[in-house]
């Protein structure tokens, strides 16, 4: 049975253009945790070396996973939506190392064999999946002293917890709804110790310079021993 987030993710995608073919420094691949181009950390805090493995979950088109892959690292991605990945496959036919899935994220961490040596989702699975039952299962596939970092919107005060989203389809039918957790960053910290996760850290990014925008959630936690 198709899942119904799939036909969601794949309405989103069409109105996603394909990252640009430079940033600002005339890069061909980048890292970028935020909603606003050149802006934010990069793939450092991931604390990743040549020959690590990796996974994206929520991988979208796949442009941060094609940079890490660069780096000489074993880029895994999954997405639930076929027309993301197509756009991957599309954007960066000729990066080595990247190994996309299309699949759930809590699906692929329960079937995979893999022990990472980081995992990350931009804006991707830890905001739309339930996490007391995400947290636990990325623990269980990270090494020790492990990286586990995500971002994503911050939540509107006085909205916590499970949300609905909204995605819009055609003239003539109703929103596709897909569920995301919002918390504010405190909460996120306690959440992330009470699994296991140490060195626990969670703020809001601000957005760049003279933009009245929201910022950016970051939050970042280590696999403990």
């Amino acid at each position: 049975m198709t899942d119904p987030r799939s036909t969601a993710w794949d309405t989103y995608s069409q109105s996603k253009p394909h990252r640009r073919k430079t940033n600002a420094e005339g890069d061909t691949t980048w890292f970028n945790w935020t909603q606003y181009p050149d802006h934010g950390p990069g793939a450092d805090v991931l604390s990743l070396n040549p020959g690590d493995s990796v996974l994206d979950l929520g991988c979208g088109s796949g442009g941060n996973a094609a940079h890490l892959a660069t780096l000489g690292t074993k880029a895994v991605g999954v997405d639930l939506s076929a027309q993301q990945l197509d756009k991957s496959h599309e954007r960066w036919p000729g990066v080595d190392g990247m190994e996309l899935h299309q699949a759930d994220a809590l699906t692929y961490l329960e079937g995979t064999v893999t022990i990472f040596d980081a995992i990350y989702s931009v804006f991707g699975a830890a905001w739309f999946t339930d996490p007391t039952l995400l947290l636990p299962n990325v623990h269980a596939k990270l090494k020790p002293g492990g990286v586990f970092a995500f971002s994503q919107r911050p939540p509107v005060e006085g909205c916590y917890g499970c949300q609905a989203s909204y995605i819009p389809r055609g003239p003539e039918e109703d929103p596709a709804v897909v569920k995301r957790w919002d918390y504010e960053p405190d909460v996120w910290m306690l959440t992330l110790k009470e699994h296991g996760y140490v060195d626990v850290s969670a703020s809001v990014l601000a957005p760049p310079s003279g933009s009245r925008r929201t910022g950016t959630l970051f939050v970042w936690g280590v696999r403990g021993g």
